[in-house]
């Protein structure tokens, strides 16, 4: 989103922590039948399966449909750890929702848990994203796209949007391939 500020256009970027949905934890152990029912009861889609408390995986209603009913498996002789997809990807409530998009996109998931200090605090999904606004998600496309192509380098400075803090500069400077403000510069050295 774009607000004007000292006659400015200033990015505000969108904190994980903001958009976030309550974690749903179920154990590695629980019958999958009684998933489903879990799932149905919350009108949830995903629920993060736990080992001992910490996170081990992800069950959504995708596994539910490729590892049971598409193979025709009795859910009440499953368990949670039969059909969870892992090792889990996850993101932290601080983080932007651009940097969640990357990490959807890079990893082709969906869904990304948020841990803070070794606990699942949260989850976040892309139609979280797009529910924030669909203005916001163009530019997160468009943000991503720039950061696929290969950085040419033809000026020394410039005028736009700082890759660390998000905010507009009139002066921006390259520093490891990374337009930055003079604040995030003096920040970095």
């Amino acid at each position: 989103m774009w607000v004007a500020k000292n006659n400015l256009l200033v990015m505000f970027m969108v904190t994980v922590k903001s958009i976030m949905l309550k974690p749903l934890t179920i154990d590695v152990d629980k019958n999958v039948k009684e998933v489903g029912l879990i799932m149905k009861q919350t009108r949830r889609d995903a629920v993060i399966v736990t080992k001992n408390s910490n996170p081990v995986g992800l069950i959504t209603d995708s596994d539910l449909i490729k590892k049971v009913i598409a193979k025709n498996a009795r859910p009440s002789s499953l368990k949670a750890r039969d059909i969870m997809s892992g090792p889990l990807v996850t993101i932290t409530p601080n983080d932007d929702i651009y940097e969640a998009t990357k990490k959807m996109k890079k990893n082709k998931i969906k869904r990304l848990p948020v841990m803070a200090k070794g606990r699942i605090i949260g989850i976040i999904s892309l139609s979280d994203v797009a529910r924030v606004s669909p203005d916001t998600i163009k530019l997160l496309e468009y943000k991503l796209k720039m950061r696929e192509q290969p950085t040419i380098i033809r000026e020394r400075f410039t005028s736009g949007i700082c890759d660390y803090c998000g905010n507009y500069s009139p002066d921006l400077r390259n520093m490891d391939d990374r337009w930055l403000c003079e604040t995030c510069r003096e920040e970095t050295e």
